[in-house]
């Protein structure tokens, strides 16, 4: 598959969504990734269902929405009715995440499943045949601009591994044009990017949005030697 870059809109000015959801969708964005946190499971508090609602009409690629929330099924009606196109709930969330991804599916989203930096890949491995995404965190689910967690790679290869060449795998935390290349030659082909995207441009300036999804792109497609 080809890689897809995501950023991430925790990253963006709050109060200009709309406009910088259409600007670095216009510089190359192939997703949108809206991190929703509970101040619960993560320790942080960021969006809810009418806010994915507000950012749909702007989002004209992917909106894939990162539940980090705890429990999950209460609310997959609603941020399914919001307009997600994809909902991945963490592993880690709570007890039945195999209810949790099935109730995904028949909501009529496509369901994903995360799992944290500490979790290793065995603990999705039982559900992979229910998801059409794994998203593996870098860093510690709750805040951005965080540094990059390196053991969590290896975990990118086995699920590549157990899952084929039909399963996205996504990266969540600290991407950026120098560990592209790397997690793609492990098997990623979704990297989400925050102030890696974001960094130094604005809806006033989207150039450097461009640049920077390019910077990564390219760093993440060239040739190995």
């Amino acid at each position: 598959m080809s890689v897809k870059i995501a950023p991430s809109i925790l990253a963006a000015d709050f109060a200009a969504f709309g406009a910088e959801i259409e600007a670095v969708e216009a510089q190359g964005a192939d997703w949108v990734h809206v991190d929703v946190m509970d101040g619960h499971f993560v320790p942080n508090l960021t969006f809810g269902p009418d806010m994915c609602r507000a950012l749909r009409p702007h989002i004209k690629t992917v909106m894939d929405v990162h539940l980090m929330i705890a429990p999950v099924d209460p609310y997959i009606a609603a941020f399914a009715e919001a307009g997600a196109d994809i909902l991945t709930a963490h592993v880690e969330a709570g007890p039945h995440i195999h209810r949790t991804l099935q109730a995904i599916r028949a909501a009529g989203c496509r369901p994903g499943v995360a799992l944290n930096p500490g979790t290793p890949a065995e603990a999705v491995r039982p559900v992979l045949d229910l998801v059409d995404l794994v998203c593996v965190m870098t860093v510690n689910p709750g805040f951005g601009g965080q540094s990059f967690i390196e053991s969590a790679i290896p975990k990118v290869a086995q699920l590549r591994d157990w899952g084929g060449p039909d399963l996205h795998i996504e990266i969540d935390g600290g991407v950026s044009a120098s560990n592209a290349r790397r997690l793609v030659d492990a098997g990623a082909d979704v990297l989400v990017a925050g102030s890696s995207v974001f960094r130094g441009g604005s809806v006033a300036d989207p150039a450097p949005y461009g640049e920077n999804i390019r910077a990564i792109r390219t760093a993440a497609t060239s040739v190995s030697v």
